[in-house]
């Protein structure tokens, strides 16, 4: 790790095709500026994303990365982390791509509580297949595919995560650059899985969670007087459904990572030459 590195060192040669005004690119650069700050650099950084705008993520910063497929960035993002502990490994996605065919990978990477970080971008809309409901939409939220909303109340990731026992648990909004970059970076500095939520506004399918809504309705846990550590204010805060607020709702400080707890600690990513015996013919059975 580097202390000269800059947030600009992450980004890549490749403009981002995003729509003007996406949310995404200030999450994405919040996430770069935190690796920044904590000293990585792209030699030891590895962006695994899944499907969706968010999915381009890793096309479009400068570091180790794997684009793979709907739902399934999680597990892979764990594989890496347990096959090189030495690499900083964070995961991008977005709410369909986490919380509807993803869900079942994020209760149990929650609850693995795998060292590494994942970031969701949650606009509450489908935007890159054009506008259908997500989980994370309203109940009454119109669409092409819902002209009359879901009609079914939307999932509350931060309250899936402490259920599944998540130790830090965070909430930012993409275009206040600062408290995001504070707030991913608290999600990398932990000793264990760091989930972060964004507020990252599709401007061109979502003209109800919008930069006003957010910013006329946040607030920020840190101006009150929340304290992170204690479970019970986290649950209240989490559970209530008449605020949308950002900062770090929970961290359990006496987090231990799964790497550590399990001694998976050394580097498995070199193969000594040679396969098992009876490697090979194991692999042309499935071939």
């Amino acid at each position: 790790m580097s202390s000269e590195i800059r947030f600009t060192d992450f980004k890549s040669d490749k403009q981002p095709t995003w729509c003007p005004g996406c949310g995404d690119f200030g999450t994405m650069n919040g996430m770069m500026k935190a690796l920044a700050n904590t000293g990585n650099d792209p030699d030891n950084t590895f962006v695994v994303a899944g499907i969706g705008c968010s999915g381009k993520i890793g096309t479009y910063m400068h570091s180790y990365a794997l684009h793979g497929v709907h739902g399934r960035a999680l597990p892979v993002g764990a594989g890496v982390k347990l096959a090189n502990p030495d690499l900083e490994v964070m995961v991008a996605g977005g709410d369909g791509d986490g919380y509807s065919i993803g869900a079942g990978h994020f209760v149990h990477a929650v609850r693995r509580n795998v060292d590494m970080t994942y970031v969701v971008m949650d606009n509450r809309i489908y935007g890159l297949t054009k506008g259908q409901a997500s989980p994370t939409s309203r109940e009454d939220f119109e669409t092409s595919t819902t002209p009359e909303g879901p009609q079914q109340p939307p999932v509350n990731p931060m309250a899936l995560a402490l259920a599944s026992g998540a130790t830090f648990i965070a909430q930012s909004f993409s275009t206040d650059a600062q408290r995001h970059a504070e707030i991913v970076q608290k999600a990398i500095e932990h000793d264990g899985f760091g989930f972060v939520n964004v507020f990252s506004p599709c401007v061109t399918f979502n003209d109800v969670d919008t930069y006003d809504y957010f910013r006329d309705s946040l607030v920020d846990l840190a101006e009150e007087d929340h304290d992170p550590t204690d479970y019970d204010a986290a649950k209240d805060a989490i559970l209530d459904a008449d605020k949308e607020f950002q900062g770090v709702v929970w961290q359990n400080e006496e987090s231990v990572p799964y790497g550590e707890k399990h001694g998976v600690t050394e580097d498995m990513s070199q193969v000594d030459e040679g396969a098992p015996e009876g490697a090979m013919d194991l692999v042309r059975e499935f071939y």
